[in-house]
């Protein structure tokens, strides 16, 4: 079903608020309720937790916690899902759990697992008659439409992207079940040399290695084996192997001085050529985050937006940022964008 939004304006467009439930109040979660704060179309009704309501404080007054098995009894109170698990096992089991019942956005990031993960939630979805939006955030989400973008665009040419610098809360939680560490935080860095050789539109060849160096500060135990530690952290398969990496130890009041806060960023870069004599063209997309979770929440939001959308037109089953309009998105009126951004 094709949606007219212009014909349907006037029956979805913010007469009331849009009922939003968070799924997990970790770093994300606290990102999507900060983000909601900034949206006057949308309240938060309720967060739903697998640890005890009540040692969870939020700060919307107006909002619940409620256990994660309670979900179901406010399915006519909510209008959107936002589930803000983790990719590795939870969301592949909520995320289809969970679209049975409510339209849902997620931000599933395990990049190869993408096509099955979308299937599930498509037939949860169908069946319960609501939009499940998945991989929504930054990558995948917005750095996936502009390679989309770019290479539709450009079509001989060459895609780059590049993370960082940032915090990878993957590569620090890898770091932090190593034996002996008490805490870590992994910084994932570009290498300036690749990145400039990309720009200059020469196409490159690059190794993993050749494209990012990973940064590490660990705090250790008392009496643990430095030595042994960095090794472990170094020889890391899928995660450190391919990387020149390097392990700084730290005290935990310099970790929590200097790196408590959670930045990252990055480039999209596409390289290429038009027209019959080879002219170059290079397009970069690019992000410079001081909060990954705050800005990951903000993206989470607005494709909220575009599922109740979706939902009050009637359509069900999955998407990804490919499938939703621009248009879908924005608080503006079809008129007001054509004024004002196009």
């Amino acid at each position: 079903m094709c949606y007219n939004f212009d014909q349907n304006i006037e029956e979805v467009f913010i007469m009331e608020k849009i009922k939003i439930g968070i799924v997990g109040y970790g770093n994300i979660g606290r990102g999507v309720e900060q983000a909601i704060k900034r949206n006057d179309d949308m309240e938060l009704k309720a967060v739903f937790t697998r640890r005890a309501p009540e040692t969870v404080a939020i700060q919307t007054e107006t909002a619940e916690v409620k256990p994660f098995d309670d979900m179901e009894a406010m399915k006519d109170q909510i209008d959107v899902m936002i589930l803000c698990g983790g990719s590795a096992t939870d969301l592949p089991v909520i995320g289809p759990k969970v679209a049975a019942s409510f339209n849902t956005i997620d931000s599933f990031d395990t990049h190869a697992k993408i096509p099955e993960y979308f299937a599930n939630v498509d037939k949860a979805a169908k069946e319960g008659g609501n939009i499940g939006i998945i991989s929504v955030g930054w990558d995948p989400g917005m750095f996936s439409l502009n390679r989309l973008y770019a290479e539709s665009i450009l079509v001989q040419g060459s895609t780059y992207t590049f993370w960082g610098k940032g915090v990878s809360q993957g590569h620090s939680d890898a770091i932090r079940r190593i034996e002996g560490v008490k805490n870590a935080i992994q910084y994932t860095v570009p290498i300036e040399a690749a990145v400039d050789q990309v720009r200059s539109g020469s196409e490159p060849e690059l190794t993993t290695r050749q494209k990012h160096l990973r940064d590490c500060y660990v705090v250790a135990e008392e009496g643990a084996d430095k030595a042994a530690i960095e090794q472990a952290i170094k020889n890391m398969p899928n995660y450190f192997d391919e990387y020149d990496t390097t392990v700084n130890f730290i005290s935990e009041e310099e970790l929590k001085a200097n790196h408590s806060k959670m930045p990252h960023g990055g480039f999209v870069i596409r390289t290429g050529e038009t027209g019959c004599e080879g002219n170059k063209h290079v397009i970069e997309y690019s992000l410079k985050l001081d909060s990954n979770p705050e800005f990951t929440g903000s993206v989470l939001v607005a494709y909220a937006r575009a599922a109740y959308r979706l939902s009050k037109n009637g359509e069900s089953g999955a998407r990804s940022v490919f499938d939703i309009a621009p248009a879908m998105l924005s608080q503006m009126t079809p008129e007001e964008l054509r004024s004002h951004l196009l």
